[in-house]
């Protein structure tokens, strides 16, 4: 286990397009869906990482708390299932519904999705307001499989409750740190130097 860090990409990036498969409704998934929310937040996970596995019923429970609110969640996974068989369609499937997870759940088999937001951990956050710019990315608090700290989603909520409010996310925000992404053989992106 790698352990890595968010590339913090630059605040006020617009959102890159994609269209994706949903493991649990099969529906192809793209920015479009989330048009029209007051947010939109992306998350790269994975079933088989002990740092999402820390986090999952908060993502659950932000799930839960922030689509009433008009908020587009979206989780995708974009490791090599070759090497992490966990990691597959049928898996996260089976995952997102022992979790209850009410967003899509997408499968990003060629991992392009993972490198046009620049990616690197799991779980990696990208939250952007009403028009697909990006205002946090960062981690979701200051838990850690390892640190007996609480799971609270306190950076992340904190992030949503401001762009509801029409507000400021700030830009002093700490990269998430996690796994990395089991990229393919030969496919690791160039933003890792």
């Amino acid at each position: 286990m790698a352990l890595t860090a968010s590339t913090m990409l630059t605040l006020d990036t617009s959102a890159p397009d994609f269209q994706l498969p949903d493991v649990v409704s099969g529906e192809t998934i793209s920015l479009s869906t989330f048009e029209g929310k007051k947010a939109l937040l992306v998350m790269f996970i994975c079933r088989h990482c002990p740092f999402v596995k820390h986090v999952q019923a908060e993502l659950a429970k932000i799930g839960k708390d922030y689509i009433p609110k008009n908020v587009g969640i979206l989780a995708i996974s974009s490791n090599n299932i070759e090497t992490h068989p966990d990691d597959s369609p049928d898996k996260l499937k089976e995952m997102a519904l022992e979790l209850g997870f009410n967003f899509p759940y997408c499968f990003d088999a060629t991992q392009e999705v993972a490198k046009s937001y620049t990616a690197a951990c799991t779980p990696d956050f990208f939250l952007f307001d009403a028009d697909f710019k990006l205002v946090y990315r960062g981690q979701l608090d200051d838990s850690r499989p390892s640190n007996n700290q609480p799971v609270t989603g306190s950076d992340l909520r904190a992030a949503l409750d401001a762009v509801l409010a029409e507000k400021s996310v700030g830009e002093e925000q700490k990269p998430s740190i996690g796994c990395n992404i089991k990229w393919k053989s030969g496919n690791e992106p160039s933003y890792f130097g």
